[in-house]
Formats: C-alpha cells, sequence, structure tokens
C-alpha cells in the first residue's frame, strides 16, 4: 500500500491541486491520510473542503476546522491574524460543510498508525516539537507509531529499543526507513509551511518497503497571495507564504 499523508491545507487551493497532481505523477496512491486544519489562513476553504471530501482514506479534524464550526471559537487562543482569518472562514462555509467538519473524529487507528493533528496525548492542541513531548506521547501510544501535523514542520522522532528519543532529520526526496522502532512523523504544512522554505511539504509511505518520503512542491504563491489581498485577509498570513514562516 502507498499512502500520502497530508496536514495543514489552511485552504491554499493551489498548494494542494500541487500535491494531489504529484500523487499522480508519481504513480498514484492507494489512500490519503489527512492530518488536519483542511480550512483556515487561506481562500479558498470551499474548493479545499471537496477535494479533501473526494479523497479516499481518512481525515481527522486541526484546530482550525474546529473552530470555524464553534461559537466559541475565542476558546482556541489564536493569535490576533489566525482570530481574524478563522472569523472570516466561518463567515464562507455553509452548512453542509459545516456538518462535514463537525464530524470528523480528533483521533483514529490505521493499520500500525495512530493519526492525530496535534498529538495522541491532545488530539487537537499540542505541538509534538521536542524529543520530551515525543517520548511522552510514546507512553500513551496504543500502536506502533504515529502521525502528526499541526506544527507545519517536517520532522520524525524515533524511539530506540533502549528507550531513548531521538529527532530524526527529515530531507525532500530521501527515504527513511520505519521498519525498525517507533517513530512520529510529521508532513509538514501542505498549504503553510514554517520551516523556511515556501514550498508545499507533504509524505508518502510505502507499508511494502516500510519507508517514508518527505516530497516539496512549488505552486502558485502569488496567485494566493492576491486571491488574500482581495478577501482583505490579515497581511502577514499573505507575505508569510513566500518565505515558509
Amino acid at each position: 500500500m502507498r499512502y500520502a499523508v497530508l496536514a495543514d491545507i489552511h485552504s491554499n487551493l493551489e498548494a494542494l491541486s500541487a500535491v494531489l497532481a504529484d500523487t499522480e505523477r508519481r504513480g498514484g496512491v492507494d489512500e490519503f491520510w489527512v492530518l488536519g486544519d483542511i480550512i483556515g489562513y487561506g481562500p479558498d476553504p470551499h474548493s479545499c473542503i471537496a477535494l479533501v471530501r473526494d479523497l479516499p482514506g481518512l481525515v481527522v479534524a486541526g484546530n482550525h476546522d474546529l473552530a470555524a464550526v464553534e461559537a466559541g471559537r475565542l476558546s482556541f487562543n489564536f493569535h490576533p491574524e489566525a482570530a481574524a482569518a478563522v472569523n472570516w472562514t466561518a463567515e464562507q462555509i455553509d452548512a453542509e460543510e459545516i456538518a462535514y467538519l463537525s464530524a470528523l473524529p480528533t483521533l483514529l487507528e490505521c493499520r500500525d498508525f495512530t493519526l492525530a493533528h496535534g498529538s495522541p496525548r491532545q488530539p487537537v492542541s499540542e505541538y509534538l516539537t521536542t524529543e520530551a513531548a515525543a517520548r511522552q506521547n510514546f507512553r500513551v501510544l496504543l500502536t506502533r507509531h504515529g502521525a502528526v501535523g499541526h506544527s507545519h514542520l517536517p520532522l520524525v522522532f524515533a524511539l530506540s529499543d533502549d528507550d531513548r528519543v531521538e529527532y530524526t532529520p527529515l530531507a525532500p526526496d530521501v527515504p527513511l526507513n520505519i521498519g525498525n522502532g517507533r517513530f512520529f512523523f510529521n508532513p509538514g504544512s501542505v498549504g503553510q509551511p514554517r520551516d523556511g522554505d515556501p514550498r508545499a511539504a507533504y509524505i508518502i509511505y510505502d507499508t511494502d518497503k516500510n519507508l517514508i518520503t518527505l516530497r516539496r512542491l512549488d505552486y502558485d504563491v502569488a496567485a494566493v497571495q492576491r486571491k488574500m489581498v482581495s478577501y482583505n485577509l490579515p497581511y502577514r498570513l499573505i507575505s508569510r507564504l513566500e518565505r515558509g514562516q
């Protein structure tokens, strides 16, 4: 089986389209795992929701997905620009889209993996970015591996047989074997990368070879920015796309 693992699309249709086209160029995948935040920040919530709904596979909810459909969205503690984008998004989506997002689970298990937006311990809110956080989540993980999003950073944490947790660099197009040990990986962000690389990010997971491979893709950033300007979305959210920050 081959899976495409996506996270943090954030209403960026151009980036999502680039990722889907790349999966086709590489021979296709059997299923998609979408690790939350389909919407938020970007200008195309309708189109991104529609594309994700048509994909075969599994989808979990992210904090932006849930905030856009909940009246008490201030409880999500967004910074002002993110809050403005969430409020704008909430005004765009219709009743059917709200029902779809509201029904998404926050935690799923598939094969040897637990899927969450944040972490198994705190599925919507925790940023799994440190070895200490990874160690604590390995302790509550009921499957061998975990796949998470939320931080917008492509990364891997490995748990060795002697209980050491180590951060493993993840470089584009350099396969990593996860056949031995236990792993958490984050595919980075499709629609709003924050690792200094503005290209869309996702991972292909090949179960037959036990390999995960990070992909990075150029897309038309300027087109997304023009749409965001036309909708008066916050300038910081617009400008950061070209920097990957």
